[in-house]
């Protein structure tokens, strides 16, 4: 499948150079917010009387969303200034519990070995703001609609498979001219969200993996690294013969083409929104609104697809804090979820979202 570009991520490099922008204006060297006055009901698209800023960072799968959301939304909010910084979902995490960020994006809970990091007394809020398939993007030369499972990948990313035309990938692809290049790995460099869902996925559907799963993985020494989705996708795009995990948003404006994949029902699956939202649709959320959207059962739903959440304190330090928080997420979770499916991402089930925006009255000043 080759991935189709899409109007408004049309600059691709614009996108992701924003991000060097936006780390200019990280959590690790501003206060976590401002306290300049004023007062907000927590509503969401409208205009708020609140003012201050919200420095924030984490997931880089949430990085186009929040890119495209904090454009609209300081349009009808110029009070509150928005600051995301695309620095992988461990980071964020990291940076949330040292009190450096207002908000952490991140494509997973919080890991158990972490929990402790989290400040006494501090209760975490999950709000999910979006839903995306993880892309299988490769660089082969004359091989279109490459077709692979979860053994098979499994396999490739354990070093076990090092040529493309080796006879496992060959039984998936018959009729397919594979070459007999070499294999070359393009992972995350960074503690990653990506590569926990990834290896989640792995986990639940290939009895063969043996590498487990967590934010980072100790991939084969010659897999090629990279910093960020984007840093994967670079690598990939750059190198003949390479395949990589990035969220489908970043693969798509780095017109990069990726392999369809086995679903649990049986069927080849293509990355695509419409996928997403069907595997989104499967699940059901712990009463703390977390859940997994890999492997999810359904003819239409691609296999590998996940979720972020922005992660918030419920107490904050003071009650302006909290109104410009409660603004933004509010946002996020109402008329941002319209920008969604344009940039290739998939806006939450209506229940999930709607649990979601009740959760924002337990946050307080």
């Amino acid at each position: 499948m080759r991935l189709p570009s899409r109007g408004q991520l049309a600059a691709a490099g614009a996108v992701l150079a924003m991000t060097a922008g936006v780390a200019a204006c990280s959590s690790n060297s501003n206060p976590p917010g401002s306290s300049s006055g004023g007062s907000s009901s927590g509503g969401g698209a409208s205009s708020s009387s609140a003012k201050g800023t919200i420095n924030a960072g984490g997931s880089t799968f949430q990085l186009n969303f929040q890119q495209a959301a904090i454009q609209e939304f300081e349009q009808s909010n110029p009070g509150i200034k928005v600051n995301y910084a695309g620095v992988g979902s461990g980071t964020g995490r990291s940076n949330f519990y040292k009190n450096s960020v207002l908000f952490a994006g991140s494509d997973s809970p919080i890991p158990s070995k972490e929990a402790s990091e989290v400040p006494k007394g501090k209760k975490v809020l999950y709000f999910p703001v979006q839903m995306g398939p993880i892309a299988m993007a490769y660089n082969l030369k004359g091989v279109k609609g490459l077709k692979l499972d979860a053994t098979t990948l499994a396999d490739i990313f354990q070093g076990n498979i090092k040529k493309w035309n080796d006879p496992e990938i060959a039984k998936l692809n018959p009729g397919a001219k594979l070459p007999s290049t070499p294999i070359t790995l393009a992972v995350r460099s960074d503690s990653s969200g990506t590569t926990a869902n990834f290896s989640q996925y792995l986990v639940d559907a290939a009895k063969n993996w043996k590498l487990g799963t967590s934010g980072t993985i100790s991939f084969p020494s010659t897999a090629h690294a990279g910093n960020g989705g984007s840093g994967v996708a670079q690598i990939v795009k750059n190198t003949p013969g390479a395949i990589g995990y990035v969220d489908f948003s970043t693969a798509t404006a780095s017109g990069l083409s990726a392999a369809s994949i086995k679903s649990k029902d049986g069927s080849f699956l293509a990355p695509s929104t419409k996928g997403a939202t069907a595997a989104g649709t499967k699940v059901t959320p712990k009463s703390d609104l977390t859940f997994s959207t890999v492997d999810e059962p359904g003819a239409a739903s691609y296999p590998l697809t996940y979720q972020s959440w922005d992660l918030v304190y419920a107490k904050q330090p003071n009650a302006n804090d909290a109104a410009i928080l409660k603004t933004y997420l509010g946002y996020l979770l109402g008329s941002g979820q319209s920008l969604l499916s344009q940039i290739n991402l998939a806006p939450l089930p209506s229940s999930i979202d709607a649990k979601a925006k009740a959760q924002l009255s337990q946050i307080s000043g």
